[in-house]
């Protein structure tokens, strides 16, 4: 059931933002006066067709990995001479940037509205006050004290912990130093503190930066459940279930994430006694890890994925009302934030600051539109805006056969005065299909090497 929800939830998620992306392309296109042939969602045999009053054939095809808009082409032998007049190719040169221009930008447009949608109910963050700080950790040897409040994070206002994180992540893969303000507990008091870094989790697959600092927010640990079991794992043998709340390890109470991954790394194949609460009832279950390597350390995994409870202090949870301009706004600067975001991470890849076993690929996608979808419509339309800003994003990259190629094209034949040869066109194409399929299968072979816990 879980994996058709998940299905289900990943083809409303891609359908919706192939179909927008396309009609981008489509509706500039019919009006810079281009005859559209076809109009299809997915590729393969077709599933329905229909067509409208201009002669377009609109498709629903049976593999739902994309799509494409097919415009009249100067090419085709049988074109009469009154149809040339309404080629893509036969288009002046802005013309073409706008149609091409058109699909990632209808992707922003969808995000935007998509974040309108959420902030016109307010918007709720959590101020950036220090809970927990982990002994010996860079946090702790420069100065973090539980009760403190991060203001700042390199002179940039960070007013909630999405703030917090999003500064930090800019440092990723750097060397020097953060200097990080805070204000002191019960108090107006403000002071500065300074952390060293050195090629700062340049190698870490899924970097957390507030974790590697060893700095947890003011959270209240309530329960963790599990949310999915590997078949075959470690806890799937020992006979742990999706749902399953562990209550304690070793006979000790289960105080947060943490303590638990701790408690299972620190044990391969070596017995944990958990206690669980499964519905109404209390077990006793032992569970073996099995051992992988994780960086190079021998660790335990017992093969499932966590869904922790918990909540912020009340007085640390600040919400804030939006007019309908002002959400607008809002949602104009999310994207744009998610944009800037994406793009420095792209970056980070490149130039090997960011380990390149980041890149996530179908499977990991699909993976977090389910539970997003599970968790609620909000959090499944959030993901369908960030997926959406991602899809505009690469669409846009100087790579031939993407969008951003085709306009790379555009550029060149603005400043050389005639198009790119055909020939020249052809063979970048072909480089720039090579660069996708190696970029989707190294994306995925991430995905497959992605470990439970």
């Amino acid at each position: 059931m879980q994996i058709l929800e998940t299905l289900l939830y990943t083809f409303i998620a891609l359908g919706m933002l192939v179909t927008i992306h396309e009609f981008g392309h489509f509706w500039v296109a019919r009006r810079c006066g281009v005859k559209v042939e076809r109009f299809s969602i997915g590729f393969g045999s077709a599933l329905f067709r229909w067509h409208d009053r201009l002669g377009t054939e609109f498709v629903i095809a049976a593999l739902p990995l994309g799509g494409y808009v097919k415009m009249l082409d100067n090419q085709d032998s049988e074109i009469s001479i009154e149809d040339k007049l309404h080629t893509f190719s036969g288009q002046g040169v802005w013309r073409r940037i706008a149609i091409v221009s058109a699909g990632p930008l209808a992707n922003f447009l969808l995000a935007t509205m998509l974040f309108w949608i959420l902030y016109l109910s307010g918007e709720v963050g959590v101020e950036p006050v220090i809970g927990d700080i982990t002994p010996k950790s860079q946090a702790q040897m420069a100065g973090f004290e539980s009760g403190m409040k991060i203001i700042m994070v390199e002179g940039k206002d960070t007013p909630s912990w999405n703030s917090v994180s999003k500064e930090l992540f800019k440092f990723i893969g750097k060397s020097g130093k953060i200097t990080i303000t805070v204000k002191l507990p019960d108090s107006s008091v403000t002071t500065d503190l300074t952390i060293n870094l050195d090629k700062w989790l340049r190698d870490s697959v899924e970097p957390v930066p507030l974790r590697a600092l060893g700095i947890a927010p003011d959270y209240k640990f309530q329960a963790l459940n599990l949310a999915e079991v590997a078949e075959d794992g470690a806890a799937d043998r020992a006979g742990l279930i999706m749902g399953d709340e562990i209550l304690m390890v070793n006979d000790k109470p289960v105080t947060g994430v943490d303590y638990f991954v701790n408690a299972v790394a620190s044990n391969p194949q070596r017995e944990i006694n958990l206690k669980i609460l499964r519905g109404d009832l209390t077990k006793l279950i032992t569970v073996v890890p099995d051992v992988i390597y994780r960086d190079g350390v021998r660790v335990g995994q017992i093969g499932v994925h966590l869904a922790p409870r918990g909540k912020y202090p009340d007085e640390y949870v600040f919400r804030h009302a939006h007019t309908p301009w002002s959400a607008l706004w809002r949602s104009f600067e999310e994207t744009s934030n998610y944009s800037i975001f994406i793009l420095n991470s792209l970056g980070k890849l490149l130039i090997g600051e960011l380990s390149t076993k980041n890149l996530s690929g179908p499977i990991t996608i699909a993976k977090v539109a389910g539970e997003s979808g599970r968790a609620g419509i909000d959090n499944f339309i959030r993901f369908v805006a960030i997926l959406s800003i991602m899809l505009g994003v690469m669409n846009l990259l100087p790579i031939p056969v993407l969008d951003g190629g085709h306009l790379m094209y555009f550029v060149i034949e603005i400043v050389k005065g005639s198009p790119v040869s055909e020939s020249v066109q052809l063979a970048s194409y072909k480089i720039g299909l090579a660069m996708l399929v190696t970029l989707m299968l190294w994306a995925t072979f991430n995905d497959l090497s992605r470990v439970f816990l």
